[in-house]
């Protein structure tokens, strides 16, 4: 495992775009196997090429995805979720960072692609290794979220950057409080507020605002290179003081739109997140 990350790792720090897409594939590719691949009974072959296939040549070979509750048995699945609580291996680290130098590179179609390959492993990794999430916590990676809703970012890109958002703040709250800190809101609103905005991106922008309303509850308490050391009590107290009321964020997000309380009493009537809190 660590040699396929090493290896990618070295193709998206490249400037190269050819070796950074070729990069994200592979990544694409570990997560596709974790996901779909059957480590039990189908060991990786020794070849480059079957090392390095890509998610579309393993999801063929399996019809049918793990399940959650499964993933936790997979050895590929706990080798990757042990590497990634360090910051050697962490591979979320890598592809944000390499998310910002094409950000760098100039807004074409080709580079588009590359931006969206990043923000799709992004997705999969915040999910797969949720203590990852812990580097949205710092302004600069937030920042490099928010950047990408700009309005010279195509629909597309504006569309993965608010899911990628989503799974940052899921079950963090102390992300949330940056993301506030930054202006987050303002950004966000602004999308839904824009004529230039497509449709697309506003039905986005609208299931984020109900995510957001969602209630918070403290993340679960674990130890490792991502989450805050100490006692169980004190990182009680440090993950409450981060934790706002649906009420208190119903009125920061007044500030931006008109129809909050709207908004706030479709989301307790529907209740479309029922077994998601943040």
């Amino acid at each position: 495992m660590d040699l396929l990350l090493s290896n990618s790792f070295d193709h998206i720090a490249s400037k190269d775009t050819t070796k950074i897409r070729k990069g994200l594939r592979q990544i694409e590719g570990i997560l596709a196997h974790i996901c779909l691949g059957d480590s039990k009974t189908k060991p990786a072959a020794k070849d480059g090429h079957r090392r390095h296939q890509s998610a579309a040549a393993v999801s063929e070979q399996h019809e049918d995805p793990k399940r959650l509750g499964e993933l936790s048995d997979d050895p590929a699945f706990r080798e990757f979720f042990r590497l990634q609580d360090g910051f050697e291996w962490n591979v979320t680290t890598r592809v944000a960072d390499c998310l910002e130098r094409l950000l760098g590179m100039g807004s074409n179609g080709h580079n588009d692609m590359l931006i969206l390959a990043a923000l799709s492993n992004l997705q999969g990794l915040l999910l797969l290794h949720p203590p990852s999430r812990i580097l949205f916590g710092r302004e600069v990676y937030m920042n490099l979220l928010l950047d990408l809703l700009d309005p010279y970012n195509c629909p597309a890109i504006q569309s993965q950057a608010i899911l990628v958002l989503v799974t940052a703040l899921l079950a963090t709250p102390q992300n949330t409080r940056v993301f506030e800190q930054m202006e987050g809101l303002l950004t966000i609103t602004s999308l839904q507020s824009d004529e230039e905005t497509t449709q697309s991106v506003k039905v986005t922008v609208l299931e984020f605002l109900y995510f957001y309303l969602l209630p918070e509850a403290p993340p679960p308490t674990r130890k490792g290179a991502f989450e805050r050391r100490g006692s169980t009590d004190s990182s009680k107290s440090v993950h409450s003081k981060n934790i706002r009321s649906q009420e208190e964020k119903q009125r920061m997000l007044g500030k931006y739109i008109a129809n909050v309380d709207c908004l706030f009493e479709d989301l307790q009537e529907s209740d479309p997140f029922s077994s998601v809190r943040i």
